[in-house]
């Protein structure tokens, strides 16, 4: 890996584009690297994973009317919506909206944590639906996809986005751009161009995962995917962006991030490198929040050894700043403890998760967050006894340089009114790849067997796990292939009385 200083420039002072992080993003979609066989597999597990996902959320709300709105927009020559046979085809800039926002809907797909919070797996939609509209082969999919994780945490590695109240869409939309540039192959002047466009318009606050959170959490991927789309499309036609968009003294880094005095460290791979950050990340066991995914664990662990959990007095989760204030106590969201609040509130409120853990032994996307099982007040009562803290020390686990030293747990106190405690810790999930069970390629065809075993036939499983298999080698024709088709009768879409303009 090549580290590359980046500071905000002066207007006064002249910055070459080859110097700029737009540019050096640009090239990591146009150097022509080696493909990893390791991380060629990693690719088709997590294409599994975002089919696993995006299947059992077709039919929620926020998944039917995006679908709907995509529905709008048919294009024989364009891509393919999850659920709908590869016949019916739609723009793809569309095609990646309805697709990104199923991916992201049940908040249970793949996941990296560094100086920021990230879903790399948010890229594989845009990537893929351009792709069946251009008609690319399975390799350049694989190669696109690569670029795009490359890019997503080596920015997430480098660039706190969350310190200054950033959503993290803002790394994800140019790690699209360039994976559709490498997709396909373009010159790196017009990935440079769409990568300061996507950058340029992807900068949002992060109400969006703050107090009442809305549906618009799974939407703002989707977003930052449909943007790459246009922002690449812009560029080819010879179009240009504001520049330089990191490094200019009104720019992001200047007045969005650490400010006109700030020096960034990205690393990222040296030229004929293979892309293996993919390597890096990891995918989710339960539907829930990454920061959640090791304290899940451990509740199931803890729950053995308690009898009565009546006779609890107070639960204290000692763990980092990012999992204290996104999802804990330190917050200040009284959401966060609200019976009534909406599953993606539930989702972000590691009391409420770590409660109905500790009771129930097992989670599950649907059931967990069903109104009926927030209310109950045995889980009320024993929700608002929890509280988190942050622990200097697993903050800094949190951030650790090396991959495998990080942590993304902490240490559980669970205090019974006689006094007595019961006191137990965990590094990282069960599911992370240096936790106790590791996922491998038979977890994700699991996890796809589970979360879509009543919706497809085995037909439908065999033909769709089977294509993605052998990405490398699929024609552009099966690479139009690559959805999974549900039964007609059990899709549903938006409600025809609360239609929109489209």
């Amino acid at each position: 890996m090549q580290k590359h200083i980046v500071r905000v420039y002066s207007s006064k002072e002249h910055l070459p584009r080859e110097e700029q992080l737009a540019w050096k993003l640009a090239r990591v979609a146009t150097d022509e690297a080696p493909i990893d066989e390791e991380a060629a597999e990693m690719v088709i597990n997590r294409i599994i994973d975002n089919a696993a996902v995006a299947v059992a959320a077709l039919n929620r709300r926020p998944v039917a009317n995006a679908r709907t709105q995509a529905l709008a927009h048919p294009n024989p020559e364009g891509a393919t919506l999850f659920g709908l046979p590869s016949t019916q085809r739609f723009s793809c800039e569309w095609a990646a909206w309805a697709n990104g926002v199923a991916v992201r809907e049940l908040d249970f797909h793949d996941t990296f944590l560094a100086a920021d919070y990230s879903h790399p797996a948010d890229n594989i939609p845009p990537i893929l639906a351009v792709a069946q509209q251009t008609g690319r082969s399975g390799a350049d999919v694989l190669r696109g996809i690569l670029a795009a994780y490359e890019v997503h945490i080596s920015l997430v590695k480098s660039i706190c986005l969350h310190k200054h109240k950033k959503d993290h869409i803002a790394h994800l939309a140019p790690a699209a751009t360039v994976g559709i540039g490498a997709l396909l192959g373009l010159p790196t002047e017009i990935i440079y161009q769409a990568v300061q466009q996507a950058v340029h318009v992807s900068f949002q606050t992060r109400q969006s995962r703050k107090g009442e959170i809305s549906s618009w959490k799974a939407y703002a991927p989707a977003f930052a995917g449909k943007q790459a789309v246009e922002a690449i499309d812009r560029a080819m036609r010879g179009e240009t962006s504001p520049s330089p968009i990191y490094e200019g003294e009104d720019s992001v880094i200047a007045w969005m991030l650490d400010g006109p005095d700030a020096v960034y460290e990205v690393w990222l791979p040296e030229p004929g490198e293979p892309r293996r950050q993919i390597l890096e990340s990891y995918t989710k066991e339960h539907s829930a929040e990454y920061q959640a995914q090791a304290l899940i664990d451990l509740a199931f662990r803890m729950r053995e050894k308690i009898d009565d959990f009546e006779k609890i007095k107070e639960i204290v989760i000692y763990t980092s700043h990012h999992t204290h204030y996104v999802i804990g106590s330190g917050s200040g969201d009284p959401q966060k403890y609200d019976p009534n609040a909406s599953r993606e509130t539930l989702d972000h409120s590691i009391m409420y998760i770590f409660a109905v853990a500790l009771q129930d032994g097992t989670w599950h996307h649907e059931r967990s967050y069903a109104p009926e099982r927030a209310r109950r007040p045995d889980t009320v009562r024993l929700w608002r006894k929890i509280r988190t803290v942050e622990d200097p020390e697993w903050t800094a686990r949190y951030h650790h340089p090396d991959p495998s030293k990080k942590a993304f747990g902490g240490r559980v106190e669970i205090t019974f009114e006689d006094g007595s405690k019961l006191v137990d810790e965990i590094d990282v999930a069960n599911a992370h790849p240096n936790g106790a069970r590791p996922f491998r390629r038979p977890d994700y065809i699991r996890k796809f067997d589970t979360l879509t075993e009543e919706i497809i036939d085995r037909a439908e499983r065999d033909r769709f796990l089977g294509l993605v298999e052998r990405l490398p080698e699929l024609t552009p024709e099966e690479v139009l292939e690559l959805n999974v088709v549900v039964p007609r009768d059990w899709l549903t879409h938006a409600e025809r009385d609360r239609r929109g303009i489209f």
